[in-house]
């Protein structure tokens, strides 16, 4: 996905591009799992027990497939979130004008999976020292991020971050870069993106951890 030059540097808020009032149109169903790309209704998954978790990984191809592989997840979505721009375009996103992230939206049943194991499939997954990157893939949208929804998350994702730079640490890695923040605005990306890997499974992914086991 290293197909633009990216800017390694994020951008202010005055710094952004405009954006757009209209959302971009995905698909109404996971192309895998058969289930809504999008909340039905507003409380439709807290009415059934699910609970929501946002990542970002570096590029969300490969982020997306490892997380709907998981046992106990109702969903998923690739997007944009951490920066500025409403409803971006991937070439936006790409342009660092944005101060977005790709990231992975999901659903989850905490009574089949927990979110702290949500967090370790994410420290596994990838590299989070790197900064503005994720291997060959640069720019400010490859940051490592975990957007959390509320106070519980928060704590989890902080801990687990202390947790595996300790792991890290005494494998001689550099300082976790990974932001951590309230879960805010996601932004869809384009349909083509969602479930990619599912629908061109010789796709490019370039998506690869550090090797060292959180536990």
């Amino acid at each position: 996905m290293s197909i633009f030059s990216h800017k390694q540097t994020l951008i202010s808020p005055a710094q952004a591009l405009p954006g757009r009032e209209e959302a971009i149109p995905v698909a109404k169903r996971h192309a895998v799992l058969d289930a809504p790309l999008k909340e039905p209704a507003a409380g439709y998954f807290e009415s059934r027990g699910l609970q929501q978790a946002m990542f970002a990984l570096g590029c969300f191809w490969g982020a997306e497939k490892s997380f709907w592989s998981l046992p106990g997840i109702y969903t998923t979505a690739v997007g944009y979130a951490g920066g500025f721009t409403p409803n971006p375009t991937y070439e936006e996103v790409c342009s660092g004008q944005t101060g977005h992230t790709e990231c992975v939206w999901l659903v989850f049943d905490p009574g089949i999976i927990s979110y702290q194991a949500l967090l370790v499939r994410f420290w596994e997954s990838h590299d989070p020292t790197q900064g503005m990157r994720q291997g060959n893939d640069l720019g400010t949208q490859y940051r490592s991020m975990i957007l959390c929804y509320g106070a519980e998350q928060l704590e989890a994702a902080r801990n687990s971050r202390e947790h595996y730079q300790d792991m890290l640490s005494a494998q001689g890695y550099a300082p976790i870069s990974t932001e951590i923040q309230q879960a805010a605005a996601f932004y869809y990306a384009e349909d083509y993106h969602q479930q990619y890997l599912a629908k061109r499974p010789d796709g490019y992914c370039g998506l690869g951890g550090t090797g060292v086991c959180y536990t």
